[in-house]
């Protein structure tokens, strides 16, 4: 009986701490950050060989939120790859060309000028082609990664 009641007030004790800091660790800083203050790096958790990466929240290969964007120069390709986890993706600036399948097809790839929006559920293969310079801003939950359909395909 005591030890029943030592480990219930042992459980009232740490419980509230540890919803706390976990609560603490889902709440992001508050940000403000203009284009100029962003540190865009050649390589990062999901940069590739000539994109570029920003994290602006979080960190794709860590567990939790993250919100990062990402540059293509124009004539990329990416081949049909899947990732671990699912993403809503926002193009910001250029027109993407993506499609879904585990081959790549030029005639499924839809074209999504700036503004447009689409989601990347985690493990559904798809296809990328950036005919001219693209950004996009891709939101998910790590961790994050990439794997290509066809190990060949990695241009890592």
């Amino acid at each position: 009986m005591i030890v029943r009641q030592l480990a219930f007030a042992l459980c009232c004790l740490i419980l509230p701490a540890v919803v706390h800091e976990l609560h603490a660790q889902a709440q992001p800083e508050p940000m403000a950050m203009t284009p100029a203050e962003m540190k865009w790096e050649a390589q990062g958790g999901l940069a590739l060989p000539g994109m570029e990466q920003v994290n602006l929240v979080g960190n794709p290969s860590k567990p939790g939120p993250y919100t990062l964007r990402l540059k293509f120069p124009a004539g990329y390709k990416l081949a049909p790859h899947t990732h671990p986890d699912s993403r809503e993706v926002t193009i910001l600036s250029g027109t993407w060309y993506t499609g879904y399948g585990e081959r790549f097809d030029e005639t499924a790839l839809k074209a999504l000028p700036a503004g447009s929006f689409y989601t990347e559920p985690a493990n559904v293969a798809h296809f990328v082609e950036v005919r001219e310079p693209v950004t996009i801003q891709v939101k998910g939950t790590g961790p994050s990664g990439r794997v290509f359909v066809s190990p060949a395909s990695d241009p890592k």
